[in-house]
C-alpha cells in the first residue's frame, strides 16, 4: 500500500499512493530571488511575504487598532514576567488571550513560553550549540539541504539560496537529527522550524521544534507515520458527530483520512490557510493543544461537505479530493475561521477517548505500533504542571543592553558603589554640577574613556547570548 519517499526528503517515512499534495510541490524559482540577474520589483507583506497563496490580504485578516494592540502587549509583558503563577491560577485568562491573538511584537517570546521551550533551553544551556558544531549525519544532511529552497519559497527570510534563513533552518533540522538520531528527519518538520524562525532566533526554535515533535504531536515523524495514521481515524470518527452528511459522504467514496489530512496535521496547517489564520491557529495551538488542529480540520471539512447542496460538486473520490485541496477564502478568514474552531464542541476528552479506541482497532486489525510515542500533552498547563520549571528558568533576560557613562557608575557620599541619586530633591543642582567632577575621579586616569571592567565583560557576555538565544520579538 505503501511507498517510501527518499528522494523528496521523507526518508524512512511511508505515504500511501495519493496522499496529499508532496510537500516538494511548493515551488519557489530561484530566478525569481534577489541572486537572479534582474530582480523583479516585489512588495513585501507585514509577515514578510513577497508573492505567493499567502501573501497578506485584507479579506483575509482582521487589522487590530494601535491603541488596542498596545494594551494587549502590557498584559502580555505582565503575563510573561509572571508566567508560572499566570499558568497555576490564571489559565483561563491566558488562553482567552491566545484566542483574541497574540501581539505581533511578542509572538516569538510568547510561543516560547507557551510550548515550553524556555524552560527547556534554560534547562540545557550549551546544549544547541554543541549540536550545531557537530558535522550532522551524512544521510540527514544531504535531505535536508535539498528542502531547504522548498520551504516558503516567496518569505523574505527563505527567497535567497543559502541566505540567513535557509541557513538557520539547516542548522535547526540538523541539530534535531543529532537530539533525536533514532527519528532523524521528516519534511514536513522543515515548515513547522521555519515558522518559529520567522519568530525567534536559531537556538529558540530548536527547543521550539523539540517541544512540538515530542509533546504536542509525538510520533508524528517517526517512521512508518504511524501516529498521523492513527490520528486520521480519530477525526474521521469525531467527524460522524460534528457533521454526519461529511462523514457519510467519506465513507460512501472509501477516502481514507490519510489521503487529506497529512499535510493538514502534519504541518499543522502552515501550507494551507493564509498567514494571519495560521498564526492565529498556532497561537491557540501552543497554548490549548493538538485538539485546535482537530477542531479547525472539522470546521473545514464541515464547510466544504457539510450540506447535500455542497456534495453536488463532489460526486467521486477525485472531485471531493479536488474539492479539499481548493478551499475557499471564505472559509479560511481568520475571523469566521477562529470564531469556529473557538465554538467547536470537542475537547480532549474526546480526543483521548477516541484515541483509545482507534488505537485499539488499530491493534485487533494490524497488530501492535511498531512506534511506540510518549502520549502527547494537551497545551502549555499540561506540559508547565508535568514539568514544573524554576523560577529562574522563566526569568526574561534583556537583549538590548546600553552601557552607562563613566561618571553615571561613580560613588556618591553615601558609601562605595552606590549610584548617584539622579539629581533628585534639593540638592539637584549641586550634585549635577560635581558629577564630572565624582566621575572623573572615579575612573583611573590611563584610561579615562573605559567604562568598568565587571561593566565590560558583562555587557560583552550577554550581548553574545543575545545574538543567539535570547529573548527576539521578532524577526519581521
Amino acid at each position: 500500500m505503501a511507498r517510501i519517499e527518499q528522494s523528496n526528503g521523507l526518508a524512512g517515512r511511508s505515504f500511501p499512493p495519493g496522499s496529499e499534495k508532496d510537500l516538494t510541490a511548493e515551488s519557489g524559482p530561484a530566478e525569481s530571488g534577489p541572486d537572479s540577474a534582474d530582480p523583479p520589483e516585489l512588495q513585501t507583506d507585514k509577515y514578510g511575504f513577497m508573492g505567493g497563496a499567502q501573501q497578506y490580504s485584507g479579506q483575509s485578516t482582521e487589522d487590530v487598532p494601535a491603541e488596542v494592540l498596545r494594551q494587549r502587549e502590557a498584559k502580555w509583558l505582565d503575563m510573561l514576567n509572571h508566567w508560572d503563577k499566570w499558568m497555576a491560577k490564571k489559565h483561563k485568562k491566558v488562553k482567552l488571550r491566545c484566542q483574541k491573538g497574540v501581539p505581533p511584537s511578542l509572538r516569538g517570546r510568547a510561543w516560547l513560553y507557551l510550548c515550553g521551550g524556555k524552560v527547556k533551553r534554560e534547562q540545557n544551556r550549551g546544549k544547541f550549540q554543541d549540536l550545531d558544531s557537530q558535522p550532522g549525519d551524512p544521510k540527514w544532511v544531504d535531505v535536508i539541504e535539498r528542502d531547504l529552497h522548498r520551504q516558503f519559497p516567496f518569505h523574505e527570510m527563505f527567497v535567497a539560496r543559502g541566505g540567513h534563513g535557509q541557513q538557520d533552518l539547516f542548522r535547526v533540522l540538523k541539530a534535531y537529527t543529532l537530539h533525536r538520531p533514532e527519528e532523524g528527519y521528516c519534511q514536513a518538520q522543515a515548515p513547522i522550524a521555519a515558522v518559529l524562525l520567522m519568530h525567534m532566533p536559531a537556538e529558540d526554535a530548536f527547543w521550539g521544534l523539540v517541544q512540538i515533535c515530542e509533546k504536542y504531536l509525538p510520533g508524528y515523524y517517526s517512521k512508518g507515520l504511524e501516529a498521523i495514521q492513527l490520528d486520521g481515524e480519530i477525526l474521521f470518527s469525531l467527524l460522524k458527530k460534528v457533521s454526519p452528511v461529511a462523514h457519510r459522504h467519506l465513507k460512501k467514496h472509501k477516502m481514507e483520512p490519510i489521503l487529506y489530512m497529512t499535510e493538514w496535521f502534519m504541518c499543522a496547517f502552515s501550507r494551507t490557510l493564509p498567514w494571519a489564520s495560521v498564526l492565529r491557529v498556532w497561537d491557540m495551538f501552543l497554548c490549548e493543544g493538538v485538539k485546535i488542529i482537530f477542531r479547525v480540520g472539522l470546521v473545514l471539512l464541515k464547510c466544504m461537505l457539510g450540506s447535500p447542496e455542497k456534495l453536488k460538486k463532489s460526486q467521486g473520490l477525485y472531485e471531493t479530493m479536488e474539492l479539499l485541496k481548493a478551499l475557499p477564502p471564505a472559509y479560511m478568514e481568520e475571523g469566521f475561521l477562529v470564531r469556529e474552531v473557538v465554538e467547536s464542541p470537542v475537547s480532549e476528552r474526546d480526543i483521548e477517548r477516541e484515541h483509545v479506541a482507534q488505537r485499539r482497532r488499530w491493534e485487533e486489525s494490524r497488530g501492535e505500533l511498531r512506534c511506540r510515542s510518549p502520549g502527547r500533552m494537551h497545551g502549555a498547563r499540561a506540559i508547565i504542571t508535568a514539568e514544573p520549571p524554576r523560577r529562574q528558568d522563566l526569568q526574561q533576560n534583556p537583549t538590548i543592553l546600553v552601557e552607562t557613562p563613566p561618571a553615571a557608575a561613580a560613588p556618591s557620599n553615601g558609601g562605595p558603589g552606590e549610584e548617584p541619586a539622579g539629581g533628585k530633591g534639593k540638592k539637584k543642582k549641586k550634585k549635577r554640577k560635581n558629577k564630572e567632577e565624582k566621575g572623573a575621579q572615579s575612573v583611573p586616569p590611563s584610561a579615562p574613556s573605559d567604562p568598568p571592567r565587571a561593566l565590560k565583560d558583562g555587557s560583552r557576555q550577554a550581548s553574545e547570548e543575545s545574538l543567539s538565544s535570547q529573548e527576539h520579538d521578532s524577526y519581521l
